[in-house]
């Protein structure tokens, strides 16, 4: 059993998928509850403040060199909780790498998540930001988020109803909640029969051009396919840091839609009810002359304009600039406002 490891003055270069470089004064890697609520009960005090509880960093921008002390969770178990003919409830790790999680469900029959394939970061941040791809959104499959207080240590459980679950969006990214629960573990709902959603993305285009019959496609199949489009679009953060997806595509009100779709008629949005669609930001931002234009040491890729990318050597300033710099442009030709997906810290 491997021991709470505490290090100071620690580099974040590779707790980060931007790989910004900066330190903290304080990185500490646990690897179960017990350990945590033992350094929260303890109210932190032999560690600097503020407390900052990461994952992989694959969401995060580092303004500065962190002046507190980082949490990393080892915790990786997997655990069957509860089963039927049709269902299984799963609790898995907040530490384990969600695309790990993901290949194992398949290999056990467990069915849900496949669109969800290559999404970088762990478990608990998964559950955090509601991550979500083709169609499919992590929150549609999570019955409980299992969470220790960073105030005192208490357990406290999280249902689906009470996260809170929207676009991009949970009750932890509150500021009341936020900073204040360290996700320890999340519990799964997860389907024994396997049922494609293949409705977004062109997922059919890409089966049909591996020779797939759509209506016997296989869970693995479908995963293949998700990673073979997310590799082909959006660049891989071992090599060029990135954190994904930068902007969140922005919900409109439909008359302003129908103003943008006058002036572009084959402008691509998904209908969100009566009131509201949905505009692709990579559209937007597109349409504004910035994919694959760079500023300073920081782009955006040529192949997926919501993705920024780390040229080389770029801070977590230089990102922003580009940032409010796409922001302003889009606001300026389309009177949208899109939105930061990563979390800054400043």
């Amino acid at each position: 059993m491997t021991q709470m490891q505490v290090k100071q003055n620690y580099s974040l270069l590779n707790h980060n998928t931007f790989a910004i470089d900066v330190r903290a004064n304080v990185v500490i890697s646990y690897d179960n509850e017990e350990e945590l609520k033992e350094m929260a009960r303890d109210g932190f005090s032999n560690y600097p403040r503020p407390i900052l509880h990461i994952g992989h960093g694959s969401n995060l921008l580092f303004m500065n060199d962190f002046e507190g002390t980082v949490l990393l969770s080892n915790i990786t178990t997997i655990e069957v909780l509860k089963e039927d003919d049709t269902e299984i409830v799963v609790r898995a790790g907040a530490g384990l790498t969600m695309d790990d999680f993901i290949e194992h469900c398949i290999g056990q029959g467990w069915y849900g998540l496949e669109n969800l394939s290559l999404i970088p970061g762990q478990v608990g941040a998964s559950a955090v930001q509601n991550i979500g791809a083709y169609g499919v959104e992590v929150c549609d499959h999570i019955k409980r988020v299992n969470c220790v207080s960073l105030t005192d240590g208490k357990e406290i459980s999280f249902a689906r109803e009470e996260c809170d679950y929207a676009y991009r969006h949970s009750i932890f990214k509150t500021p009341e909640y936020k900073g204040a629960y360290a996700v320890v573990s999340v519990d799964f709902v997860l389907n024994k029969r396997f049922t494609p959603q293949l409705a977004y993305g062109g997922i059919v285009k890409s089966l049909h051009g591996e020779g797939i019959d759509i209506n016997n496609v296989s869970a693995k199949q479908l995963r293949d396919v998700i990673i073979a489009i997310r590799n082909d679009k959006l660049p891989d953060p071992k090599v060029q840091g990135n954190a994904g997806s930068f902007f969140m595509n922005p919900i409109v009100r439909i008359e302003l839609f129908e103003e943008i779709q006058q002036k572009y008629i084959d402008v691509p949005h998904y209908t969100i009810d009566e009131q509201h669609v949905k505009i692709p930001a990579a559209w937007l931002i597109e349409q504004c002359g910035w994919k694959g234009k760079r500023l300073g040491n920081v782009g955006v890729f040529d192949k997926q304009a919501l993705v920024l990318y780390n040229i080389g050597g770029c801070t977590g300033k230089e990102v922003v600039n580009l940032a409010m710099a796409i922001e302003a442009d889009v606001e300026s030709k389309f009177g949208v406002k899109i939105e930061c997906e990563a979390i800054i810290i400043k």
